[in-house]
């Protein structure tokens, strides 16, 4: 392992968890759960299978990550964070933060998206604004990766895959829909950037963020 030789909290931080691709991994199995390398691997587009390997190896080797063994009939090597690995979490959430901003002059030329990226978003920023009435399922197309909203308890969860009979589907690019949850647009905004809602609107219009105040 690198070190920066530094007797100092950050730099013994970043001799464990700087390296590229390694808090990247981190977030993979916060979004995730318990995952297969073949899951690591589709999360993590541009990363080498041996730098994968590598840096698993060295989040094992620094306790933040486990291996063990699928239950049957899965037969297959799932890595799970410790809970030293899941101490990481509020670091990663506000560099999610700190990132946002970054994100509103849309993607770069190559940049690719997995739904699981909306989870963090979306549950950062959206809110159930009717929590008595009946919950409702939004089937989300971020670039065609599919991500399932339902409000709970006044707040709104969201996980990775498809929904049996949404109340609404939203799909368009991935940097509108995340404009539009971020509360940097509106709908009729997000229309004219190529989004579409099918279903009920109003279900939709219930957990976003209002565009003028991003709240």
């Amino acid at each position: 392992m690198r070190t920066y030789g530094q007797y100092c909290a950050v730099a013994k931080a970043l001799d464990v968890i700087g390296d590229r691709w390694t808090l990247l991994i981190v977030r993979e199995i916060l979004l995730r759960g318990p995952c297969r390398y073949t899951d690591l691997r589709n999360g993590l587009p541009g990363i080498a299978t041996d730098l994968l390997a590598d840096r698993l190896r060295d989040l094992a080797k620094a306790g933040i990550v486990s291996r063990e063994d699928a239950p049957p009939p899965v037969a297959t090597t799932l890595y799970r964070l410790t809970p030293r690995g899941e101490e990481l979490a509020p670091l990663l959430r506000e560099l999610l933060r700190w990132g946002t901003p970054l994100m509103q002059e849309g993607p770069a030329s190559g940049d690719v998206f997995r739904g699981q990226w909306l989870v963090w978003p979306a549950e950062m920023s959206l809110t159930d604004r009717e929590p008595a009435a009946p919950p409702v399922t939004i089937q989300v197309l971020a670039d065609d990766e599919p991500a399932v909203l339902e409000t709970s308890g006044g707040g709104v969860h969201v996980t990775p895959g498809r929904a049996e009979d949404p109340d609404a589907v939203l799909r368009g690019p991935a940097h509108t829909i995340l404009g539009l949850f971020g509360g940097f647009i509106d709908l009729d905004r997000a229309g004219a950037m190529g989004a579409e809602c099918d279903g009920d609107r109003g279900a939709l219009e219930r957990v976003l963020p209002d565009a003028a105040t991003g709240q």
